[in-house]
């Protein structure tokens, strides 16, 4: 399983449809879901980019920023529906990945266990943690 993270804290997922992988896409003029890999490019949603209600990045790996740089080059397209990174995060990245666009994170339960939601909403106040905000202090 897996539990949701926002700005509120942990939650389960609400997410009622399914999420189609990338290359599936193709065939699945309906899909209203996508899940990519973190190396994927952009431009392989072009066209789709305003049907799509909900675009996972999986991260590979907690070191792995791509994922980070994808979500920003989604947002920068045009998406505006919710954007979703998954994968072995941590709570010191929930900031990055909300400045780089995403709306969520989903991480294992095992992550969830040994960082418990008090890490993860500390970090909710991600707008006021980053540099300029500290230099301009």
């Amino acid at each position: 399983m897996s539990v949701i993270v926002t700005d509120s804290g942990f939650a389960a997922d609400d997410w009622q449809g399914e999420i189609s992988p990338l290359a599936a896409l193709a065939d699945r003029p309906e899909a209203r879901a996508v899940a990519l890999a973190a190396e994927a490019d952009p431009a392989a949603l072009a066209g789709r980019l305003h049907g799509l209600a909900l675009i996972v990045v999986r991260f590979a790996a907690y070191a792995d920023g791509r994922g980070f740089t994808l979500g920003r080059r989604l947002r920068l397209a045009g998406y505006a529906g919710r954007l979703r990174a998954a994968g072995p995060l941590i709570a010191d990245q929930y900031a990055m990945a909300r400045r780089a666009g995403f709306d969520e994170v989903e991480i294992p339960d095992e992550i969830a266990a040994r960082q418990p939601e008090e890490q993860w909403r500390f970090r909710a106040d991600w707008r006021a943690h980053d540099y300029r905000s500290r230099l301009r202090a």
